[in-house]
């Protein structure tokens, strides 16, 4: 790393007052690019998604990373491992019996209110960033939570309404019970063994494409692998099946027509995990003023689910535009 390219990277934890620890990760770049302008930058919250901790977001395999990048153009960059994640710590909090209303409800809260505590920004506004399963997270937090201390709404492939599913996932989670009885552990483990199976296959392809991403670095990539929860793979796939979300009795999908935080929503065309319409549906159902839809991917250049983070292109097709889209939200397609 260039001198003048250098990071300040710290790890912090927050009580989130239901027995856990929460761990998050703060990261500044010493000499900033900005986007041409001095404008002060909330600071910026990564929210994880499914089975997976936050280590991805400051990792690519050659070039910068999501958070890296994001610091680079002058945003406070934060990011969090909820309870049984990454560095967060049991402090008499339970492995099991909760799910995504908690994880929406209390621990996104809690980083919230650490991050606005605790950023130099001295904004009184945090924009998030939902990877994945975070946008569901994130949006949920938005819709059952205080949303006066959000500013800007940035969902990474995420769904919010499940338009299609992918018949491996409707495979997957065709049973509710069945889903929330299974019991997982060593995941890590057992991915770093079929990983290496699969590096050349269509079925790797739906979630990371060879094609499109370096994969000689593959092992450390698995860092961010967590062993799924079994109550949340239950609430999949009884949300797959209703097609919206319900938590504390809300349909997410509904209550996010309401929801006026400007949106951008960021699509990889060639994902499997969370297809196209359904990672749409953020963008087609928020109620925001200012929203943009941002789609990667083509034959050339294939994205999937984690081509978003990880591919050669991702910081000129997909972390450039989202810096800019947060220095300057704009209503409409964005094209890349």
């Amino acid at each position: 790393m260039a001198s003048d390219d250098a990071l300040e990277i710290s790890h912090e934890t927050t009580d989130n007052r239901d027995g856990w620890a929460l761990s998050l990760r703060k990261t500044v770049a010493r000499r900033p690019q900005l986007l041409g302008d001095e404008a002060p930058r909330r600071p910026v919250l990564i929210v994880p998604g499914y089975g997976m901790n936050s280590f991805i977001f400051g990792f690519h395999p050659s070039g910068r990373s999501l958070e890296h990048h994001l610091a680079w153009r002058g945003f406070e960059v934060w990011s969090v491992d909820f309870r049984a994640q990454g560095r967060s710590r049991s402090t008499g909090g339970a492995m099991s019996g909760w799910g995504l209303g908690e994880l929406a409800a209390v621990d996104t809260a809690a980083a919230v209110a650490h991050v606005l505590d605790r950023t130099a920004t001295r904004s009184p506004r945090v924009d998030l960033v939902g990877c994945s399963l975070g946008t569901t997270i994130m949006l949920a937090h938005a819709v059952l939570d205080d949303r006066e201390r959000l500013g800007s709404l940035v969902a990474f492939g995420g769904p919010l309404r499940w338009s299609r599913v992918h018949p491996l996932v409707s495979v997957a989670f065709r049973s509710p019970r069945l889903a929330a009885a299974l019991p997982f552990r060593g995941t890590r483990r057992l991915a770093g063994l079929a990983l290496p199976l699969l590096l050349n296959t269509r079925l790797l392809s739906i979630y990371l494409n060879p094609k499109s991403s370096d994969m000689t670095r593959w092992r450390e990539m698995l860092a961010t692998v967590e062993d799924p929860i079994p109550q949340i793979n239950g609430e999949i796939a009884q949300w797959i099946l209703d097609r919206d979300l319900t938590l504390h009795g809300t349909n997410i999908t509904r209550a996010v027509e309401g929801l006026g935080n400007d949106l951008l929503c960021v699509v990889a065309r060639q994902d499997g995990i969370v297809p196209v319409e359904t990672a749409r549906s953020p963008y087609v159902h928020s109620g925001a003023a200012v929203k943009a839809l941002l789609e990667v991917g083509d034959d050339a250049l294939p994205h999937a689910h984690a081509d978003l983070f990880l591919s050669r292109e991702a910081e000129a097709r997909v972390f450039e535009p989202t810096a800019r889209w947060l220095t300057r939200p704009t209503s409409g397609i964005l094209g890349v």
